[in-house]
Order: structure tokens, then sequence, then C-alpha cells
């Protein structure tokens, strides 16, 4: 059973979208080449769950990241995440196109980020969240910080919150086991 305080609960119970960061946050945050200079990123299926229960849940996922890669395509549109947002190092104006598109306000995302490249998104999502091997900077501007490291399953962490904040995990469950 996942601990939060108060305020926690209060945040993540508002939460309708999660936005993550892609390398430090869903992968390990290293860079993968083959021999081709083809890049690779290994992405953790626990995650892939965490972010498979929120869309059963009715919250929507989302992705911004500073690089391009066809794994991060690939792998989001195995996912139905709809809003991706690459080749993004200005990740503010990413952030405030998804508000308009979406039509949801701040207070209602969570955003997951690891390096200083996402602390203009941090500073205005309603819950900010590092992975437990972010930059200093990052954590201490975080409403939360996960356990497990990046590409190791904070996604799913931080999923899992989200459900249990609003009272949905127990529900997502019984509907696993009962299908």
């Amino acid at each position: 059973m996942l601990k939060m305080d108060a305020a926690l609960k209060e945040r993540a119970s508002k939460i309708r979208m999660l936005v993550l960061d892609v390398d430090g946050v869903l992968t390990d945050g290293k860079l993968y080449f083959d021999h081709a200079g083809n890049e690779m990123k290994a992405f953790n299926t626990r995650d892939g769950m965490g972010m498979k229960s929120l869309q059963r849940a009715g919250i929507e996922v989302a992705v911004i990241t500073g690089r391009t890669s066809q794994a991060v395509t690939h792998r989001m549109d195995q996912l139905g995440i709809r809003h991706v947002y690459q080749g993004r190092e200005d990740k503010l104006d990413a952030f405030l196109n998804l508000l308009e598109v979406t039509g949801l306000d701040a207070q209602h995302i969570c955003f997951a980020g690891d390096d200083w490249i996402d602390l203009p998104v941090l500073l205005r999502a309603g819950l900010a969240v590092s992975v437990a091997d972010a930059e200093d900077r990052v954590k201490q501007q975080a409403h939360w910080i996960t356990r497990r490291n990046g590409g190791d399953g904070a996604v799913r962490e931080i999923c899992n919150l989200i459900l249990a904040a609003q009272e949905k995990d127990q529900a997502i469950l019984e509907e696993i086991l009962t299908s």
C-alpha cells in the first residue's frame, strides 16, 4: 500500500493526464547505438502496464522529449499514447501546446522529469515528480520523488500513486483479474 500525505493525495487526486520525459524517466537515460548508428532504447514493461492502467482509468498519458527517436514513436504507438512531442528542447512550449490541445489546466497535469531541461514544466505542473536518480535541482522542485530510478519502474510508481490517490487502483486490478 502506498503511503502519501494529505497534500500529495490532494494533488494526485486532481490528475487527468500524466506527462513524461523519456530519456532518464521512461528509460535509464543512457544512449545505445548499434554498429550502423541506429539508436536503441530499453523501456520497462511495468511502466507500460502502469500507463495502460492509467488509460483504463480514464487518465491520459503524453510524452515530451528533447530528442527524436523511432524507438519512442514505436513504443508510444504500442501503448496507444496519442500526444507525443519529440525533438522539443523547449519543453514548456510543448507543454503549453498540450494544454491548449487537450483543454486541461496545468493543475490537472502530473509531469515527471529528471534534468534541468524539465524544470520549466515541473514548476507549472499540478503534481511535479522527479525520479530517484534525477539531478538535485530537479528533486528540490518536485512535490514527490520516486524510490526507483528512471527506466527501472519509476513511471509505474507514479501511475500507482495517481491510481491510489483517486481510489481507482482496486477497480483496475479487479478488472484485470476478471478478464
